[in-house]
């Protein structure tokens, strides 16, 4: 077989049971690997209302057919289940070197079911494959954790994930860590791990993957390695603060405004220039080098960790409005550790400090702490807590912003920056840049920058509408079929194994990923054959979500981004060409989304009035059989 390993393990954990099964070509050719086969095994293996932490939940790790060839970018690992966040379809993505190991090891994917008595972690040695104990690790950090295993298992170069506390003690946004610093962290995916008591999964491979055509995979490789070459990224993603801020756009103080003043030193420049950034390195099989590691030598908040991303700086640092180096630096560090989403983290945390600011919380609801914006100290203090559940503050934000805000009422659902599906809002202040309204609202999983891009660059958007001219802002008609566009793109790229870091040189380049598809598995697929792939997966991860309950109101913003204008006036006009709209009283109304939604559901060929897949449309894309299931279910089909 070419490009796949060619098998599934299953994890039988109530029963300690472990068994392969071959990778049908069914399996394969209609949804590629990685995301695609996670979301069909998903979607057979779950029964409808399950409880995302019972034995009944799975949770599935995939690699894709390129992944542990010459490809670049090509290391990604997609994990999904039922997430305990929302109570709807998760996946998530992670980068490191734990792909790349799984893949040499001959398995593309692997599914844990079932709950074990005790902690044990999952051996892959090859062939090899056993539980063991894992008792001593339990209670340790992520890092401790890696530490361990390698001098267990006597090899350094083994392939680790694992999760720290927080996934242990079932926080509502856990993540799963790999290489240490790599993290798979939204919706609550590390909780669903630690339900299953399974620590962690070490993986050696010694094997390699064959490829159907290497001369021609070199020739279109080639010029995409020269392309990637010229494209660094000295500062990683974290080079984004600065030029957010200077446009007024960056989300301040719990969204509540688009500018803070000294927030230099929370950028990746600075960390640079402050001599806190140590090394750059790139993911299994990347030469771009984006991931950025950081060092506080000495005091206080002496640390060392992988990071932060933009993400992490927005959301424990400007959010929070603690511009303190150091104790965002160690703030990014105990996520990690603790295994921790650095959003959920942030923005849970920036809810609670707005709690106390408007007296909705007191020195009493949090343990002593003193909560104000800016406090560098109680950032730090809160995160270890958090992922422990110690104290009633602790206990109160493990659960995330939107049950948090629903404990604690007295108004503070208003700032509670989760929408409805319950997720943690990514870093990007949807009044302030209204394209992305529509791809936080239909996202699967909640608000995240992770299944769709948008742009309203002209020359992207007259590529994609066929607009012969365009000066922005964009119309909902042209939002929707830019999110569309792109949707069905990050399904393609994350079947794959492929980062979207890429651009158009490799993630939104359908031709390209097609032939390369093609060259590695011998399976031949035009570009529009590649992109409906895409498109099946997408709708599958859909019809999950309407299976378990969902409906059109679920396709919403937080509350703050559709009921409260923004108050702050930017000096000039932002970059028009990011689309981003940073004047005075900018806001996503119910109406405005709703007409995007209107036309997004249209190009989808979605229910107006329900959002459900037409029949026609999942026939179209082969899913036929989903329709009986879901009226099974009790889901009227239109």
């Amino acid at each position: 077989m070419y490009g796949w390993g060619g098998q599934i393990i299953y994890v039988d954990l109530t029963h300690g049971k472990i068994r392969k099964e071959s990778l049908s070509k069914e399996l394969r050719e209609n949804f590629l690997g990685a995301r695609g086969v996670n979301i069909k095994l998903l979607w057979d293996l779950t029964k409808p209302g399950i409880d995302p932490l019972s034995p009944e939940n799975a949770l599935i790790f995939g690699v894709g057919p390129l992944t542990g060839t010459p490809v670049p970018t090509s290391g990604r690992t997609t994990i999904t289940a039922k997430s305990p966040t929302t109570n709807l379809y998760v996946k998530v993505s992670m980068g490191g070197a734990f792909s790349g190991a799984l893949k040499f090891a001959g398995y593309d994917n692997i599914v844990f079911l079932g709950k074990s008595e005790k902690p044990v972690y999952l051996w892959i040695d090859d062939n090899n494959i056993e539980l063991r104990d894992a008792g001593h690790l339990w209670g340790l950090n992520v890092r401790e954790t890696d530490k361990t295993l390698k001098k267990d298992l006597g090899d350094n170069e083994v392939r680790v994930s694992s999760i720290g506390p927080g996934g242990e003690n079932l926080v509502k946004f856990a993540a799963i860590l790999c290489s240490v610093y790599n993290a798979g962290a939204r919706s609550g995916i590390g909780a669903v791990m630690g339900s299953k008591n399974l620590k962690a999964i070490a993986v050696r491979g010694t094997g390699a993957v064959q490829i159907k055509d290497p001369e021609r995979l070199s020739e279109v490789i080639y010029p995409v390695i020269e392309k990637l070459r010229v494209r660094p990224s000295p500062y990683g993603t974290s080079g984004l603060i600065n030029t957010l801020n200077d446009s007024y756009v960056l989300p301040v103080k719990n969204f509540a405004d688009g500018h803070l003043d000294g927030a230099y030193p929370i950028s990746g420049e600075y960390f640079v220039e402050g001599g806190y950034r140590t090394r750059r390195i790139g993911c299994f099989s990347c030469i771009r080098g984006c991931h950025i590691y950081t060092e506080v030598k000495e005091g206080p908040y002496k640390c060392h960790s992988g990071g932060p991303e933009y993400e992490s700086c927005f959301a424990l640092g400007s959010s929070t409005c603690v511009t303190d180096t150091e104790a965002l630096l160690k703030a990014n560090e105990l996520c990690n550790l603790m295994g921790l989403d650095t959003i959920s983290t942030g923005v849970v945390i920036s809810w609670a400090m707005e709690s106390f600011e408007k007296g909705v919380l007191t020195k009493q609801d949090t343990d002593g702490l003193d909560l104000s914006f800016g406090n560098g100290e109680t950032l730090v203090k809160l995160i270890p807590m958090m992922a422990r559940r110690e104290g009633k503050i602790g206990a109160l934000l493990a659960e995330g912003s939107k049950r948090a805000a629903e404990k604690v009422g007295k108004g503070s659902w208003k700032w509670a920056l989760a929408n409805s599906k319950g997720l943690e809002i990514s870093g990007v202040d949807t009044r302030t840049y209204k394209a992305r309204a529509l791809t936080y609202a239909v996202n699967p999983k909640g608000p995240d920058h992770l299944f769709h891009q948008i742009s309203a660059n002209p020359e992207m958007v007259m590529k994609v509408t066929g607009a012969k001219d365009f000066k922005p802002p964009t119309t909902a008609n042209q939002d929707a079929q830019i999110a569309v566009w792109y949707g069905d793109r990050y399904a393609v790229t994350d079947a794959l194994g492929l980062c979207s870091f890429t651009g158009d040189v490799i993630h939104t380049n359908a031709e390209v990923m097609a032939e390369m598809y093609s060259s590695v598995t011998g399976v031949e697929v035009s570009a529009n054959e590649i992109l409906t792939i895409g498109k099946r997966i997408y709708t599958l991860e859909r019809c999950y979500n309407i299976r378990e309950g969902l409906t059109r109101k679920l396709d919403d913003l937080p509350p703050r981004m559709m009921y409260e204008k923004t108050s702050w006036e930017a000096p000039g006009r932002a970059p028009a060409h990011r689309g981003w709209v940073a004047g005075k009283g900018s806001i996503n109304t119910p109406e405005q989304l709703n007409e995007q939604l209107d036309e997004f559901y249209n190009l989808r060929g979605w229910d107006l009035k329900t959002g459900y897949p037409r029949k026609e449309t999942l026939k179209n894309l082969g899913l036929a059989d989903v329709i009986e299931q879901l009226e099974k279910a009790g889901k009227s089909m239109p």
